[in-house]
């Protein structure tokens, strides 16, 4: 069976990384093509047909910047669909790009399978009757997606969230505590995890604020997770105040961390599934945000307190982003034990509402038995 999978963002190059895994454990001529990252490379021993950091642009105005990138990265990827004409198209996220890809190709009979549902439930509810339309299958990750969707009268798939597959299966190849302190050349403070985003824009905009934390802090040491979608050009900064950074070493960060500056997104629910207490960050540029704000309908943006529906970790955004503000939230989650217990015994519920681990193999499990019903 032919599969071909539309991820562009780092999150959606992990997830599908981790179907792949499962289809081939069941069909053992599954071919794949594919957008994404180092990941699904890793996997499928094939090179993307576009790498997901050709595609990763945040924000209304950095997409506008960069349409006419996206608009040839659309036509590479339907010659490419076309020449390989797969029984079953997965797209992976990435709304605005994949929504428009599920159109095309509902038009072209391909039959198309969404993981991981359009923010529908924050934005656009309208573009429901879309996805009802153009795709196959939906599965949803968040549980209160299901509810959301039954109100529209669209059957989908709750399979649980793949991060949690994601972690077990890493967990077993970290290093000790020592270890990442003695190759890291870390020194013998507690560490405070910093997690500044993986796109250029955010590192431009919030990383100089996160440094100037770092002097209100002496007794502790901050390290930088760094991504490896980024030149190392962009963290040259924090070389100037002895701050150190480590690459695809995320999760060990996190799991020897005391607290974290997460900027907001995947990571802040990755933080709650390592019981890290977490201060979350977001800026964007001044007119993304106005526009943003005007048509996002939520009442929190980090996915933590989106699951709980209820303030469970602190959210910085845009002017609350503060040196201050920071600081000041900081220093509670590093001293003030009972705060710190509350926000790892909301951690704990939140992993019970996830639905456990499992989600890559029951996607792949469905995916593969539709073809061999129809087959």
């Amino acid at each position: 069976m032919k599969y071909y999978f539309i991820a562009g963002e780092p999150s959606g190059d992990l997830h599908a990384s981790n179907c792949m895994k499962e289809i081939l454990k069941l069909d053992l001529d599954s071919q794949f093509a594919f957008t994404g990252g180092d990941l699904m490379q890793k996997v499928s021993g094939l090179a993307p047909i576009i790498h997901i950091q050709q595609m990763a642009f945040m924000g209304f105005v950095d997409v506008l910047k960069n349409i006419f990138i996206i608009k040839n990265n659309f036509k590479i990827v339907k010659d490419s669909i076309s020449k390989f004409k797969p029984d079953v198209l997965i797209l992976v996220d990435y709304p605005g790009f994949n929504l428009r890809m599920a159109k095309w190709a509902f038009k072209k009979k391909i039959n198309v399978n969404y993981y991981i549902s359009p923010s529908v439930w924050a934005w656009k509810e309208s573009r429901v009757e879309q996805i009802k339309k153009y795709t196959n299958k939906l599965f949803v990750i968040l549980p209160f997606e299901e509810d959301f969707y039954k109100k529209h009268n669209h059957k989908v798939y709750f399979v649980g969230h793949p991060l949690i597959d994601a972690i077990n299966q890493q967990k077993p190849n970290f290093k000790s505590k020592a270890n990442f302190i003695l190759e890291n050349k870390l020194s013998k403070k507690p560490i405070i995890a910093v997690l500044p985003g993986s796109r250029i824009q955010e590192i431009e905009r919030m990383l100089s604020i996160m440094i100037q934390v770092a002097s209100h802090f002496t007794d502790y040491q901050f390290v930088f997770a760094g991504s490896s979608n980024l030149s190392k050009k962009y963290f040259s900064d924090l070389e100037k105040h002895d701050i150190k950074v480590v690459f695809n070493q995320t999760y060990e960060l996190m799991s020897y961390a005391q607290a974290g500056i997460i900027k907001s997104g995947t990571s802040t629910l990755e933080s709650a599934l390592f019981n890290l207490p977490q201060v979350v960050c977001y800026k964007t540029g001044a007119l993304s945000f106005l526009i943003g704000k005007r048509l996002v309908n939520l009442k929190f943006i980090s996915l933590v307190n989106l699951i709980m529906n209820k303030l469970v970790v602190k959210e910085l955004i845009q002017n609350d982003f503060t040196v201050k503000n920071i600081s000041d939230e900081l220093f509670k989650l590093l001293n003030n034990q009972d705060y710190r217990n509350i926000m790892i015994n909301n951690y704990n519920q939140l992993q019970i509402k996830l639905g456990g681990d499992g989600a890559s193999k029951r996607i792949a499990e469905t995916i593969v038995s539709d073809y061999k019903t129809a087959y």
